[in-house]
């Protein structure tokens, strides 16, 4: 099994009377920046890069930054920067860039040069990412929710086609045009690096990730659910032909690992009660406005039946498997009963969660690398990882 280290980068010092959801009603878009202090940003954007960097160093198979905008939720409106700031610190691990948010960009063949870029930076250890965006993240950029998936699915085909096919070449699509595609440099890794994108139970996403052998990696979802994206994507590739290995499935989840069950549990409630119900406080017109979603994808949201995610507390949460928390012996089992459960090759750790200090991020990233990572090893990875990295 391969783990991979998530990294969201929150802002977390949110005003004290944040809980008062009338007055705020979600930490993006409306909220407002004056709330943002540059001068405890440039030690988080530090701190946050460090973490990262000591993930590499302790064996994880991968590190993973993302995007968003206008938020508090996530500082990365340009994962490509944080992914070349780790390139040349970094050694080991891939770096997963998960992803950029194509059908926001009004150039993507600069998507497709940066991305080209860093992967010669990282000698190879690049992966690819593409996401949608989130709705509101749509409205921040001025382009319609309802062109979400047409914009998507041209900026990537552009974009392989740039990665893939000598040039120039001409371009005229419905949403870009370019007279000549010719871009320097090419990727290194042949044809293009790998690719992964997340799904949330869309249909044509897992059928679309499917024809084109990429990475299908779950979101924010109870287990039961996820359960029905994974098998949705199977069946996909079954429909081609084909049954996917199980790295090309990913699970994403916050995980939180103490000393003991006990210690660990009284130790990440205020921790996991500031991602859900703080950070991830997004109503329906935020995430999923009108035209962003399609017919089949609002009736998979809909049989779901899942309440928001501040409606959920945190025994609920626990419950339902949208985190993991737990000693070393009990996150050990779960990962066990999760990956026979959901058929699962590659794990996405969201190890830093909310509003956790710098040392408690980098004692549960020890942890779990030294007590549970190994356990999923063959011997001759172990052999080949250190237990403990330099201090």
């Amino acid at each position: 099994m391969q783990f991979n280290f998530f990294h969201l980068m929150p802002y977390p010092y949110l005003p004290d009377d944040f809980d008062d959801a009338e007055k705020y009603p979600s930490p993006s878009l409306t909220f407002s920046n004056r709330h943002f202090d540059p001068a405890k940003g440039v030690d988080l954007y530090h701190r946050y890069l460090d973490e990262l960097e000591y993930a590499d160093q302790l064996g994880y198979d991968g590190i993973v930054v993302n995007e968003h905008h206008q938020s508090a939720y996530g500082l990365m409106p340009s994962p490509n920067i944080m992914a070349a700031a780790l390139a040349r610190r970094t050694s080991r691990s891939k770096i997963l860039v998960l992803g950029n948010a194509i059908p926001l960009r009004g150039n993507p063949l600069r998507v497709a040069e940066e991305v080209a870029m860093l992967d010669h930076l990282t000698r190879g250890r690049l992966v690819s990412g593409f996401v949608r965006g989130i709705g509101w993240e749509h409205f921040a950029h001025s382009v319609s929710p309802a062109e979400s998936r047409s914009r998507f699915n041209e900026a990537h085909d552009l974009i392989k086609k740039a990665w893939t096919t000598e040039g120039p070449f001409e371009w005229i699509g419905e949403h870009y045009e370019y007279r000549y595609v010719n871009i320097w440099p090419r990727p290194l890794q042949s044809p293009h690096p790998p690719i992964a994108v997340p799904g949330a139970g869309s249909p044509e996403t897992m059928r679309w990730v499917a024809e084109n052998h990429y990475v299908y990696t779950s979101v924010y979802a109870p287990v039961r659910i996820v359960k029905t994206w994974f098998d949705g994507y199977r069946k996909a590739a079954a429909d081609l032909g084909y049954q996917p290995e199980p790295e090309k499935l990913a699970f994403a989840t916050p995980l939180f690992i103490g000393e003991s069950d006990a210690a660990a549990h009284r130790e990440a409630r205020q921790h996991v009660e500031w991602l859900f119900h703080r950070g991830l406080r997004q109503g329906v017109e935020l995430v999923s406005p009108p035209g962003y979603v399609s017919a089949n994808g609002l009736r998979s949201m809909l049989a779901a039946g899942q309440k928001g995610f501040s409606g959920l507390s945190y025994d609920e949460l626990v419950e339902q498997g949208m985190v993991i928390v737990g000693g070393p012996d009990a996150v050990r089992n779960r990962i066990g009963e999760l990956r026979d459960e959901l058929g699962f090759g590659q794990l996405t750790l969201m190890i830093p969660i909310g509003d956790m200090s710098a040392g408690m991020t980098r004692r549960n990233t020890e942890l779990f690398a030294t007590e549970v990572m190994p356990h999923f090893r063959p011997a001759v990875e172990q052999a080949a990882t250190p237990a403990r990295a330099p201090a």
